[in-house]
């Protein structure tokens, strides 16, 4: 499993060059919500998948919803996700 940060550096040898502003909400939705890093990095996954860009309020609401429902590993939170259709995925 990947950190954020190492997360964040494989982002970024893929061409996406995120600015400090999101860097910024990354991790204050990890403080805020005590996700793990497999849910933050899921988080990012799937608010740039739908979003085609970082949208930190977006990310924020997706991992405040995910850590609600207790969601703690990547292949539940898409069951979640396909499940409750939060998201076109």
């Amino acid at each position: 499993m990947r950190t954020v940060e190492d997360y964040l550096h494989y982002l970024e040898g893929k061409g996406f060059q995120l600015q400090e502003d999101a860097i910024g909400f990354i991790y204050f939705g990890k403080h805020y919500t005590n996700a793990t890093d497999e849910i933050i990095n899921t988080a990012i996954e799937m608010t740039l998948k739908v979003q085609k860009s970082f949208d930190g309020s977006f990310y924020v609401s997706l991992l405040e919803t995910l850590s609600s429902n207790k969601i703690r590993t990547r292949k539940d939170a898409i069951k979640f996700i396909k499940e409750k259709e939060l998201l076109a995925i």
